[in-house]
């Protein structure tokens, strides 16, 4: 796993007005509207990095892509330190598989820039999506507690922006920080309770059931109140909309339509806003 990331010892990172060296097998470029997220609550200490990699700049700037994750954005500078010399930068094109089943899990994963789907195919060949990664999120945690093999597909949805952790390097800093102990423990549960979610949807609600909930489910996660309801700011095709329910494209663009028709969502390329939340949520068939 690790060799996909492997790159040049004459890094030269992290300058907010300088992009990342680019060689045949990674780049560290980052969209700039994601450089300019990076956290400024040391940066009036003026601390200069001639130490630690490069010359003249903050540990501020010099760490925002780490600071870019919530379980991390606490960790001191010394420890932001230890990972930031044993990390590795990648930017994988869209549709570019990052890693796959029994790939070797020797190492944790984040998402700079970008947005990576984990799935796995079905006997039939059929995608199954099994969560949507956004930027800030970490993802192959599993390493973590035990697993030395990937269980699943990780594929870049858009172009995407990577940063490979090292296991050794995070299960180091886990044993002297109980608050990122913590946080990847409830990382652990939020994805298996979510999961576990689907799966019973999956097994006992129909396709509309599933349909709406997720909607539901991405309206609370990705949405933003707009004039005429609440906008769902996750570009996904019915596709991809089918591939995390278990279903088929032609059964979600039905029954969106359907929806549509109804007066409870309006649709737009790879864009669904909810018109009214309160009649899409009892437009189920058990209502909850």
């Amino acid at each position: 796993m690790i060799e996909r990331f492997r790159c040049r010892e004459d890094r030269t990172i992290i300058s907010l007005s300088q992009p990342l060296p680019q060689t045949d097998c990674w780049t560290g470029t980052a969209d700039p509207s994601t450089v300019r997220i990076a956290v400024r609550e040391r940066a009036a200490a003026g601390d200069d990095a001639g130490g630690h990699g490069v010359r003249g700049v903050r540990p501020v700037e010099q760490y925002w892509f780490l600071k870019q994750c919530r379980l991390l954005e606490r960790l001191p500078i010394a420890g932001l330190q230890r990972l930031e010399a044993r990390s590795r930068y990648r930017q994988w094109p869209a549709g570019s598989t990052v890693y796959l089943p029994d790939d070797n899990a020797d190492a944790v994963l984040l998402l700079v820039a970008g947005r990576i789907k984990l799935c796995h195919l079905t006997p039939d060949g059929k995608e199954s999506i099994l969560a949507l990664i956004e930027p800030g999120e970490l993802f192959g945690e599993l390493c973590l507690i035990g697993a030395t093999k990937r269980e699943e597909q990780a594929v870049a949805s858009i172009l995407s922006t990577v940063v490979l952790i090292p296991r050794a390097v995070m299960e180091s800093l886990m044993g002297e920080y109980a608050e990122l102990t913590l946080g990847i423990t409830r990382l652990l549960g939020l994805r298996r309770q979510r999961i576990e979610r689907r799966l019973k949807h999956l097994l006992f609600r129909s396709s509309r059931d599933r349909l709406i909930h997720l909607l539901l489910e991405l309206a609370e996660s990705h949405g933003a109140r707009s004039p005429t309801g609440v906008e769902i700011r996750l570009k996904l095709s019915h596709q991809d909309l089918a591939g995390i329910i278990g279903s088929t494209r032609e059964t979600v663009t039905n029954t969106l339509g359907e929806l549509q028709t109804q007066g409870l969502v309006k649709l737009g390329r790879q864009q669904v806003t909810l018109l009214d939340v309160t009649r899409l949520a009892a437009a189920t068939d058990t209502g909850d």
